[in-house]
């Protein structure tokens, strides 16, 4: 499954991998593999940003915004109506364009 393009707040720090391949046992939707005895990031846009990569990554390689990110709230705009808010601000205002 993906979700919206570009818009994930995931970022993976290949240099940081030690290769424990925790990152692709925990993640739901495959965003990791791995290739050469190190993780590798396939697709960012297939990320939900549940962040069990990061909670499970014990070399800080991988961090993410949990419960953010425009993906959610254009998701949430949809399913329940209204503008997208993923209200980053804490004051309920857009910032997905």
């Amino acid at each position: 499954m993906k979700y919206l393009a570009n818009v994930s707040t995931l970022q993976f720090f290949s240099d940081k991998c030690t290769g424990c391949g925790r990152c692709v046992e925990v993640c739901p939707h495959g965003v990791f593999e791995m290739r050469d005895k190190r993780a590798n990031l396939i697709d960012r846009d297939r990320c939900m940003e549940c962040g069990a990569c990061a909670k499970n990554c014990e070399f800080n390689a991988i961090t993410v915004n949990t419960g953010v990110g425009c993906a959610a709230a254009i998701i949430n705009s949809l399913i329940y109506g209204g503008a997208p808010s993923c209200d980053c601000s804490g004051t309920g205002s857009s910032c997905c364009g």
